[in-house]
């Protein structure tokens, strides 16, 4: 599936999310510890990637070659979980099947162009996407917190409260409403 769709798609199912879930104080509480630590490790990422100007192989990219994406499948879990809804569940996961391999593909291929000798010696010490608790590979790029602002994860950061106050309250809501 083309990844130009994978935003508007997300925004679909985030609707679908919201019409769908069935939030109780219980799966509140036990999806997000998951969202939060998917968070965190997004925030990590983003500390230490400068999109196409050099490789980031340090912090989380010595231990995943997409922990940004890892950080996004931790925080989607968290989030289906926190909804208590199977079809939540369902429709998150054919969204991260229907989308991120081909996406984590193009960007694979993108930087073994980009950064040639660099990608392939990273490549063969770090796995793709599930994280290894050993480090492997150069180890060169350094966290810094302007990447982070520069990288716009604020913006995650901030709706993962904000999803958390509509979850809580929209049990609230339907009932205000007849539903």
């Amino acid at each position: 599936m083309p990844s130009r769709y994978r935003v508007p798609a997300g925004w679909l199912v985030g609707l679908l999310l919201v019409a769908l879930a069935r939030p109780t104080p219980l799966s509140l509480l036990v999806g997000s510890p998951l969202a939060l630590v998917g968070e965190a490790l997004r925030i990590w990422a983003s500390g230490h990637i400068e999109k196409t100007r050099s490789l980031a192989t340090g912090g989380p990219y010595s231990h995943s070659r997409n922990p940004l994406y890892f950080g996004s499948l931790l925080i989607a879990l968290g989030v289906a979980t926190a909804c208590a809804s199977p079809w939540v569940v369902l429709a998150v996961a054919v969204y991260f099947l229907a989308f991120y391999p081909s996406v984590m593909a193009e960007e694979e291929a993108f930087l073994a162009r980009k950064f040639p000798g660099e990608h392939e010696i990273w490549a063969a010490s770090v796995p793709s996407f599930w994280p290894r608790l050993r480090p492997g590979g150069a180890r060169a790029s350094r966290f810094d917190w302007a990447r982070v602002r520069m990288n716009r994860e604020w913006r995650t950061a901030a709706a993962l409260p904000l999803l958390a106050a509509l979850l809580l309250a929209l049990p609230h809501l339907r009932q205000a409403v007849g539903l």
